[in-house]
């Protein structure tokens, strides 16, 4: 027991390990930039909108609405004297406006003459309280850069002439952000930069990354800053100038850092950003300040931090599955490990988006690769040492033969030979649940006591129905009635059997719970139709086994027990051979009402079985659905009445197509199994477009 619990932990530390070097060296070659920067998008996305911004951004837009007025009220054509932004500057100024930026390029003489620029360049220079900036504009080209500067006569007059390129990421959206650059030696800074500049604040102790750039922190969109049309500020101007009361006061603009935007379409300069794809430019440059302003730029963890973040989500992804996977049923496993991942994935969201509501960025997908990774490393490990425990069984108990064969061996010698023949036969398919968690920590002697016992409790009930034991497969058990002699009502031993060897496992519980700690449960499926039973083989080693459809359709119903909750499942064939009815002409076996969907059937008072409709089902490999039921005794049919009458009411609602009503219904039937189950199928079938197209109530099996 200590060799396997040791055997464990190094199998968890090998995935651990394992996940954590192919997350960092995936992560050093690149592969998760892309999702990375996508995954960034959408965490910006989901914050800006509770983020404010800063109340001392203003900007002044030359809108559509402003040309079109100035057309008509001033008679001004595309584009407007510079004097007018002159005029602007001198009623921010007299507001006392802490700084007056324009995002616009000056880079040819005025259409209106020299003395429309002379006009301008004045009003620049005389401002100087409201330290006025004008744009320049950088390439971005670092091997072929070219500058586009704006006319000597401005660049002498303004305070300062600032730059207006912005650092695009490899997808060209801008989520980064850099104070200067330096080009063919001059030194360029940024123009969301330049109020603190000019005020010769400190810029050392920013959250700068490695590159020397800075993470921008949107806050949603850029009409959400403190926003005029040039128009107003120009009327408010006419009207101070006529003595008249203005609709917008200078003084409005006290303090602000007021930048002066083209927004017109076809006029201002688009960018991709996180929260817009068609973003104005000169956004970037209010958000860089704005998070100046605000103390809000996105800090990055460090590489240790992403380190062990990695480590710890590696680990928890690989001791969640381990645990999930020593559950007492193949039924708790699953459910286990959908929460399991569910509960995994939703800790990284909250981890990662609550960390960046307080403006940490780690890496997601980094995180996500991690949990999953391991997740799934361990789940096929624990796959792969199963098949192993099942191979191990297999090969010890492959010589047991069913004593019907050997009897008639020894009255019919001849049939020491290869053949077989077709026969009407019902065919029994069961294997333990969750097997090897059940025998993790027993020795291969404590094992194969537990399997005699086991296979023998089983075995005896089989052969006393007269079935005959086709083979052991590790703890598995293949059984068939009617074949090689013949069995009166074979179907319906084969259901008796099948009831009685679940009967027998629950009064044998506390001798399993004694051996490994909980009881055992097996699964179970039947089904009745023609086969080739028969010696098969080689000339020098052969078995009487049996093949068909029906076989396979048998081995199906067994594990069909997984998807519908169930321990035992027959087919329609199986339970009309022990009715001995036919489909179509009696009444269903809880009396409710039969939709098209469904044959009806009747089970007489007299009969010792009850038999639950569970479905239509399409099996893997089979185009056509099978009905499927549970078969029970009358004393278990009469404890769960009531539920079984809600799962049937469901069940109507599932046949007609009408399944957010069904799944209603199942979801509210919680102590029973198969109604959980339709109710994650509806949910499911809810999901996939067009699923109504040719609707015929049929449960479509995900696997075997």
């Amino acid at each position: 027991m200590l060799m396997k619990k040791l055997t464990s932990r190094h199998y968890i530390f090998a995935v651990i390990l394992f996940t954590v070097i192919a997350g960092l060296l995936l992560d050093k070659a690149g592969a998760f930039h892309f999702l990375e920067l996508k995954s960034y998008d959408t965490r910006v996305n989901f914050c800006s909108s509770s983020k404010s911004v800063s109340d001392d951004i203003v900007f002044i837009m030359v809108d559509q609405s402003s040309i079109d007025e100035a057309s008509q009220r001033y008679g001004w054509s595309w584009p407007w004297p510079r004097k007018t932004y002159g005029r602007i500057l001198e009623y921010l100024d007299q507001g006392n406006a802490a700084t007056c930026i324009y995002d616009i390029l000056f880079t040819e003489p005025s259409v209106y003459g020299p003395e429309d620029d002379a006009s301008f360049a004045k009003s620049l220079a005389t401002c100087l309280n409201t330290k006025p900036v004008i744009a320049q504009f950088w390439n971005g080209d670092e091997t072929d850069p070219v500058i586009t500067k704006p006319l000597d006569i401005f660049a002498d007059s303004a305070v300062f002439v600032a730059n207006t390129t912005s650092i695009k990421d490899s997808d060209d959206i801008i989520r980064r952000t850099r104070i200067t650059d330096i080009v063919n030696g001059e030194k360029l800074t940024f123009m969301g930069f330049v109020p603190p500049f000019l005020n010769g604040d400190s810029l050392e102790n920013l959250p700068y990354q490695k590159d020397g750039t800075l993470k921008l922190n949107y806050k949603g969109s850029i009409d959400d800053y403190v926003h005029y049309t040039a128009m107003d500020v120009l009327k408010s101007i006419e009207a101070v100038e006529n003595g008249q009361e203005p609709e917008l006061e200078s003084s409005n603009f006290q303090d602000a850092h007021v930048f002066i935007v083209y927004y017109a379409p076809g006029l201002f300069d688009i960018c991709s950003t996180p929260v817009n794809k068609v973003y104005p430019g000169s956004g970037v440059s209010m958000t860089a300040l704005d998070n100046y302003l605000t103390d809000s730029f996105i800090v990055t963890a460090g590489d240790f931090v992403n380190l062990l973040l990695l480590i710890l989500f590696a680990a928890l992804g690989a001791l969640g599955s381990f645990w999930c996977g020593k559950q007492k049923s193949t039924l708790k496993t699953t459910v286990s490990l959908l929460v399991f991942y569910i509960l995994g994935f939703g800790l990284i969201m909250a981890l990662v988006y609550g960390l960046f509501f307080l403006r940490v960025d780690i890496k997601f997908i980094n995180l996500l690769f991690g949990f999953a990774v391991s997740s799934i490393a361990m789940d096929s490990i624990t796959f792969v040492l199963e098949g192993k425990q099942k191979r191990f069984i297999k090969v010890a108990f492959s010589q047991y033969l069913s004593p019907a064969v050997i009897n008639q061996l020894i009255e019919n010698p001849d049939g020491l030979k290869l053949g077989g023949e077709k026969r009407n036969i019902s065919i029994f398919f069961s294997d333990v649940q969750s097997f090897t968690t059940l025998s993790e920590g027993l020795s291969p002697e404590s094992l194969t006591d537990l399997l005699n016992v086991y296979l023998s409790a089983m075995s005896s009930i089989i052969l006393k129905s007269g079935g005959t034991i086709d083979k052991y497969e590790g703890d598995a058990i293949i059984a068939f009635w009617n074949a090689p002699v013949d069995i009166p009502e074979h179907s319906l031993k084969a259901l008796l059997a099948a009831v009685e060897c679940q009967e027998t496992l629950s009064k044998m519980e506390d001798f399993f719970v004694k051996k490994v700690g909980r009881p055992m449960w097996t699964r179970i499926g039947l089904n009745t139709g023609d086969a080739v039973v028969g010696n098969m083989g080689s000339e020098n080693r052969f078995d009487y086994t049996m093949f068909g459809d029906s076989v396979n359709l048998a081995s199906r119903l067994e594990g069909l027990n997984k998807q519908f909750g169930t321990y035992l499942m027959c087919s329609e064939s199986t339970m009309l051979q022990a009715l001995n009815g036919t489909p179509g002409t009696q009444t269903l076996a809880f009396g409710e009402k039969a939709s098209s969907q469904a044959p009806t059937y009747i089970v007489p008072d007299t009969f010792p079985l009850y038999f639950r409709p569970l479905g239509r089902v399409q099996v893997v490999g089979k185009t056509e659905a099978v009905s499927i039921f549970e078969p029970m005794t009358k004393s278990t049919y009469n404890e769960k009445k009531a539920v079984l009458e809600i799962f049937n009411k469901g069940l109507e609602l599932f046949y007609q197509g009408r399944l957010q009503e069904a799944m209603s219904i199942f979801q509210n039937n919680t102590t029973d199994a198969p109604s959980q189950k339709y109710a994650q199928k509806c949910a499911s079938i809810l999901k996939t477009n067009g699923w109504q197209e040719n609707w015929q109530g049929i449960w479509i099996a995900d696997g075997k």
